[in-house]
């Protein structure tokens, strides 16, 4: 399953895991020192529900942000 909206087409973002040690010059220290950078994904919040598309009952992966504005009518 593909973490697509079908609906609002949100899909992943990538960022970055950022590995830092030592203490911050606010509590004290010499500051932070920034030991390693990897990469990540933001993955969206999908949801495969039943919901009616051009009258037709069909199941469909949509964002919890799609289903919370109302953009879909869910199936009974």
């Amino acid at each position: 399953m593909s973490k697509i909206c079908e609906v609002c087409g949100k899909g992943s973002h990538v960022g970055s895991i950022i590995v830092r040690k030592g203490l911050p010059k606010k509590k004290g220290g010499i500051g932070l020192h920034t030991t390693g950078i990897s990469k990540r994904r933001f993955l969206p919040n999908v949801q495969r529900v039943r919901a009616k598309v051009a009258g037709v009952t069909r199941s469909v992966t949509v964002c919890t942000g799609c289903l919370k504005a109302g953009k879909i009518q869910k199936a009974k």
